[in-house]
């Protein structure tokens, strides 16, 4: 792949409209290559999708051209393209008869159905020819699942001024313009910034403020409303390749962009990150990356995997390619990254979500600090379940079980109660609320709990259902109050209940 020259973006308008006018879009590639060729692209393997576009139309010219790298005759290239503009733009070379990219052009849907493109280097849009792999010192991704995650956990309210640090190819940027005034976009290696130049330019989007260097040295003492980040997180014995290896030790850099986020972020901003941490023996995950949380912030920290540290060197050394290489260096590079963890005492690596939001509530000195392990299946996206959570963080702490009892609630939407115990048994041995959306939660709750929860409809206040049930079930209404608020609590944290009227409902 090559690294030594990028387009210039002075004429995206009417490369944009070519591009559309073939459909080039998410939606004509599926509907174009089919899901099972469409798949494979994810994979790497482009058979599928070189068989499916051997008919010579705009669309399939463009697919072989900016997804497949394959050169494409010059005729067809100058009936879909303005031909000239693209040459002249450094998009497209022209060898003899043929014409090539420069560059990976990526179709990718907005949330809101808008026709996007993200730009990035030959070979390294997930879904392009290259894949993974074998990459450059200073190489610039397209669009990954790491991507797409962040994308989808970010809260997207309007705002002033939102931060994209560590820019890459400019996807978060890309989201951020959409309800955000000002976007600044900030990336160590100044071929990210002008590839999201590129995307942004070619998406239709506004500009934005591009500025080099690394962590917050490049906007100084300025805040923000929203600051998201994708950065190299990677836990390496080096820093090879500036797309994933952040030059920092163990996982000093994640811990470093915690810890200096809280200082530049609005009053309520979020700033929302994904991890790498370090399972050392000896000490909680749990208390390790609670203790990057900076004063003056709330903070939800969510682990989503975790590897060993075989799995994890194996990982990055087959995205590095270095799998491919000969197998003495091979094995020299691999016992490097287990004497890097030998050395940490790092037994595994934990790959999460961390969200903080600054909050006067925290500023006085009581924080909420939720850190959890969640591995199972989420539905995305996933930005109105993370302010959600933040919102009932902020009713218990302004509710005491007195206040608990005397609220209303209902239950939350697509909640559904699950029975389970043998087949013909009277009663269940126990009872799980499971929610269909969002963070897709279960729990189990007792018998008081489920007749609680089943009717929760806002009518009326908690003790009153409490004393209700205490009467149903022939037991001591005092204690059944007594015992409950805990449990009720935890539902509202967890989304299963929602404040309704007569208590303060959540925004």
């Amino acid at each position: 792949m090559s690294t030594t020259s990028l387009p210039a973006s002075v004429r995206t308008p009417r490369l944009r409209e070519a591009l559309i006018a073939a459909d080039f879009t998410a939606d004509g590639l599926l509907e174009r290559l089919g899901a099972s060729a469409y798949a494979a692209l994810a994979r790497s393997e482009t058979v599928p999708a070189l068989r499916a576009t051997r008919g010579g139309s705009p669309l399939d010219t463009l697919v072989r051209l900016f997804l497949l790298q394959r050169p494409v005759p010059t005729a067809r290239a100058a009936a879909v393209l303005p031909l000239e503009e693209c040459l002249e733009d450094g998009w497209v070379v022209r060898e003899e008869d043929l014409v090539r990219a420069t560059v990976d052009v990526r179709p990718y849907g907005g949330p809101e159905g808008q026709d996007w493109f993200i730009v990035s280097d030959l070979g390294c849009a997930v879904g392009g020819a290259g894949g993974i792999g074998s990459h450059e010192e200073g190489v610039v991704l397209g669009v990954g699942g790491a991507s797409t995650t962040l994308a989808g956990i970010t809260v997207r309210r309007p705002v002033d001024s939102a931060l994209d640090l560590g820019t890459g190819s400019g996807i978060q940027a890309l989201h951020a313009a959409q309800h955000a005034t000002r976007v600044t976009a900030t990336d160590v290696n100044p071929r990210a910034l002008d590839f999201t130049r590129l995307t942004l330019a070619l998406s239709g989007a506004a500009p934005a403020d591009l500025r080099e260097g690394s962590l917050f040295e490049p906007v100084g003492s300025q805040t923000y409303d929203l600051i998201v980040s994708n950065p190299p997180f990677v836990i390496s014995p080096g820093a090879r390749l500036t797309y994933r290896d952040g030059g920092m030790g163990g996982d000093d850099l994640c811990r470093t962009l915690v810890q200096q986020a809280g200082d530049r972020l609005n009053e309520g901003g979020y700033a929302q990150f994904l991890a790498n941490w370090q399972h050392v023996e000896g000490e909680d995950w749990q208390d390790r990356v609670r203790g990057w949380v900076p004063p003056g912030c709330d903070a939800w920290i969510v682990q989503r995997e975790v590897q060993d540290i075989t799995q994890y060197a194996e990982l990055w050394l087959r995205d590095s390619g270095d799998h491919r290489t000969d197998p003495a260096v091979y094995a020299e590079r691999y016992e490097a990254w287990l004497d890097e963890f030998e050395a940490r005492n790092t037994k595994a690596v934990g790959f999460g979500w961390i969200t903080l939001r600054k909050s006067a509530a925290a500023a006085a000195g009581q924080p909420s600090v939720v850190a959890e392990e969640w591995p199972h299946a989420v539905e995305q996206p996933l930005g109105p379940a993370v302010e959600a959570h933040f919102a009932r963080q902020d009713y218990l702490r302004e509710h005491d079980d007195a206040a608990l009892l005397a609220a209303h609630f209902t239950l939350a939407e697509e909640v559904v109660q699950e029975q389970v115990g043998l087949p013909g048994a009277e009663d269940p041995e126990h009872v799980v609320l499971r929610q269909n959306r969002g963070m897709c939660r279960a729990t189990k709750v007792d018998a008081v709990g489920a007749g609680f929860a089943g009717v929760c409809d806002g009518s009326l206040p908690a003790g009153r259902i409490l004393d209700a049930i205490a009467q149903l079930m022939a037991e001591d209404p005092v204690l059944l109050r007594d015992r409950t608020p805990q449990a009720i609590r935890l539902l509202v944290e967890e989304g299963f209940l929602e404040p309704a009227a007569g208590g303060a409902p959540l925004e």
